[in-house]
Parts: C-alpha cells; sequence; structure tokens
C-alpha cells in the first residue's frame, strides 16, 4: 500500500505538464467526446503501467535495497530532465482515421511508452508491491487525462504550466540525488 500514494503523485506531477495531456486535449476537442478520449487515455496509461509493474515485480526479488534506491532515484533524475522539455505535441495525428476509441489508445500509448511515468512505476514496483504502485499511476494519469480532455486543447495550453515544470523538476533532481547518494552510501 505504500508505492500507491507515491506513484499517484509522481504521475500526476509528471503528467501535468506532459505530452500524453496535451495530446488528449487535442483528440477530445477534435473528437468532440471529452469522456471517451479520457478513458480510452486511461487506459493506455494503465497498460503501460500494468506492464511496468509486471516488470518491476519479476526484477525486484533479484535487486537489493540499494539497488532499487538506485533505480529510483535515476527514475526521478530522468524526470527531472523529462521536466526541462517541451509539452508541445509535434504530430496531432492529424491522418489517423480511426476514430474517438483507437486514435486516443494508440496515441497516447505510442506518447507515453518513452515518458517519465512507466520509469517510475517500475521503481516503485521493485519495492514488493507492484500492483499499488501500478494502480497510484494509472489513477494518477486517469485524473490529469480526464481533466485535459474536459478542459480542451486551449484551456489546457493556456495553463502556466512552464512553473509547475520548473518546480517539479528541481524536486525530482534533489529527490533523487538525494536518494542516489543514500544508495550509493556516500553520506
Amino acid at each position: 500500500m505504500e508505492a500507491l500514494v507515491p506513484a499517484f503523485l509522481l504521475a500526476a506531477l509528471t503528467q501535468l505538464c506532459d505530452k500524453p495531456a496535451m495530446l488528449t486535449a487535442i483528440l477530445a476537442d477534435r473528437y468532440g467526446r471529452p469522456l471517451t478520449v479520457a478513458i480510452t487515455a486511461g487506459i493506455a496509461h494503465a497498460t503501460l503501467n500494468l506492464a511496468a509493474a509486471l516488470g518491476g515485480s519479476l526484477i525486484g526479488p533479484m535487486m537489493t535495497p540499494n539497488a532499487r534506491a538506485l533505480l529510483l532515484a535515476m527514475a526521478l533524475i530522468f524526470g527531472a530532465l523529462g521536466a526541462a522539455g517541451s509539452n508541445r505535441v509535434k504530430d496531432r495525428l492529424d491522418g489517423w482515421k480511426l476514430g474517438a476509441f483507437f486514435t486516443p489508445l494508440l496515441g497516447v500509448l505510442i506518447l507515453a511508452f518513452g515518458e517519465s511515468t512507466p520509469f517510475f512505476t517500475l521503481a516503485l514496483s521493485t519495492g514488493g508491491q507492484p500492483w499499488f504502485a501500478a494502480a497510484g499511476a494509472s489513477i494518477g494519469t486517469f485524473g490529469v487525462a480526464f481533466v485535459a480532455a474536459l478542459l480542451g486543447e486551449r484551456t489546457w495550453a493556456a495553463m502556466p504550466w512552464r512553473w509547475l515544470r520548473i518546480l517539479s523538476g528541481i524536486g525530482f533532481l534533489i529527490a533523487g540525488c538525494w536518494i542516489g547518494v543514500n544508495a550509493l552510501r556516500l553520506t
């Protein structure tokens, strides 16, 4: 149960100013079905989080506690680096004619595959509670996708995400360095 809340918070913070949320807002406006788009974006995120949790449950028993902490530190540092990027979506999937269910499902699945949230889920899953980590991350990502879909592209893009990206990036970097230094027993 202790992996549920950190996974939720990490997922929500990273998704608030990340590309999958922006794509969800774009597709919700295009199809005019925000609830359908939000649900399918949530399914895409849940699929990735479940795969990451499965991976964490497989490698977790082979890792020492320090290795698990170091993996979490690396995930946080990579999350900080990801926060420095842009949330602009380069491909709006205009050529995709798969409808209001499959376009967001596949588009968000592909876009979120390289994002920080599955890496956080993997790192938290190695601690022994993979399904709670997957559940927390999935709830966090669905919540953000739901809000993005309801607000739509114009309102979502107008939000001051830059400051949240900077603050969350700094927070991730500090936490990652702290956990990493402790995992390497340098303190």
